[in-house]
């Protein structure tokens, strides 16, 4: 007869399970590396206000900042704001909205092709040039682009004599002239910006509409621009901003001969026309931060979006 099994079990089994290791270091660790990465951004938080939040706090200060004209008393009105809207100042404001909003949507177009025919060549150096070329274009402009149209394209450009453009009516110094030079540098930032976005776009798309009998127009139509959207109108919208607020070369070109925002707020500033009217100056550059800001507010969301089309 065997002898009963003891319900008692062995020291080792017996013996409770160790406890669990405090998440006290852990957590000490992980407030430490956020108080760090928080102490490394204080640099550029101090270099933002200073660079961007001073001058804000200027600018607000000045387009709302009223002289009575009888006293010279200052005081807080709205006189500098609605002055920018009326006269002179709204043809400028409007002149700019008008130059930029063409040359944006030609320089999406043009973009939009140039860059397809990059994405969709075999030869991958062509892609390389196209976009180191493109990368330096798109930031060259000022004072030395404008010398360079006026050399070939101005009234006694190497072009004009040549092709005898004279005749034909042609004048750089006007409103198509200036949206020609600002393609220059345009037309290169919209290659940057939506070839990534064609990338992005799958050979199983085409292949699958191939396969359901799609053409090449409808594959376009119905596929690939409904997904690039987002990245279109965000280009379009980047460009505009970017044809928005150059002033260098406008101004090396055309002087006040074309009615421009950036070229009315040099000559309030300078005193060129009106003298006093450094105010009004100041209330022209917060309605080009207005603008800015909207033209913002549509430019993210639309990135966000494509992102999430093409990850």
């Amino acid at each position: 007869m065997t002898a009963p099994r003891t319900a008692a079990a062995s020291p080792a089994a017996a013996a409770p399970a160790a406890p669990p290791a405090p998440a006290a270091p852990a957590a000490r660790t992980g407030r430490r590396a956020l108080r760090s990465g928080a102490l490394a951004v204080v640099p550029l938080l101090l270099f933002t206000a200073v660079a961007f939040g001073l001058p804000a706090v200027a600018m607000l200060d000045g387009a709302f900042t009223v002289g009575d004209p009888v006293t010279g008393a200052a005081s807080y009105g709205l006189g500098n704001l609605t002055a920018s809207w009326q006269g002179a100042y709204l043809t400028a404001l409007l002149g700019s909205v008008k130059l930029s909003a063409t040359s944006a949507v030609l320089a999406a177009v043009l973009g939009l092709l140039l860059a397809q025919a990059v994405v969709t060549s075999p030869l991958r150096a062509l892609r390389e040039a196209v976009l180191t070329a493109s990368g330096v274009l798109a930031n060259f402009g000022g004072v030395p682009l404008a010398f360079a149209f006026v050399a070939t394209l101005g009234n006694s450009g190497v072009l004009t004599r040549e092709l005898g453009l004279t005749d034909t009516g042609w004048s750089l110094y006007s409103f198509w002239g200036l949206v020609l030079v600002y393609l220059y540098f345009l037309v290169p930032l919209m290659v940057l910006t939506i070839t990534p976005a064609l990338d992005g776009l799958r050979t199983q798309w085409r292949e699958a509409a191939q396969n359901n009998g799609a053409t090449h127009r409808q594959y376009w139509q119905h596929v690939a621009l409904p997904v690039l959207a987002p990245s279109l109108l965000g280009g379009l919208v980047l460009l505009f901003g970017s044809a928005f607020a150059a002033y260098a070369t406008a101004a090396a070109m055309v002087g006040s001969s074309v009615p421009l925002v950036t070229l009315q707020i040099a000559d309030a500033i300078s005193g060129n026309v009106l003298i006093g009217q450094e105010n009004v100056a100041l209330a022209l550059s917060l309605d080009m931060v207005l603008v800015a800001g909207l033209v913002m507010a549509v430019y993210l969301p639309l990135q966000r979006r494509s992102a999430r089309w093409l990850a």
